[in-house]
């Protein structure tokens, strides 16, 4: 998890990816964010999120974030 910390921290070095728990819903990160987020997480943690996957439900917080990478990594 710290290793996604550290990814979301240089990429948004302003937001307090620890504590926030509303990422998508309070439009702190837009689409393009994400995308650049996901080529970032798959090169980092070798896992492929599909289009299924980019929901704001996945998206929404640290904590989520690592949930996906977690079952992606498990499948």
């Amino acid at each position: 998890m710290e290793k996604l910390y550290g990814i979301l921290e240089d990429f948004r070095p302003d937001v307090d990816f620890r504590n926030e728990e509303k990422l998508i819903d309070d439009k702190i990160l837009d689409s393009f964010d994400v995308v650049t987020l996901v080529g970032e997480i798959r090169e980092e943690f070798d896992v492929e999120i599909g289009v299924n996957d980019l929901i704001p439900e996945n998206f929404n917080s640290a904590t989520l974030i690592w949930a996906l990478i977690e079952r992606l990594q498990n499948e």
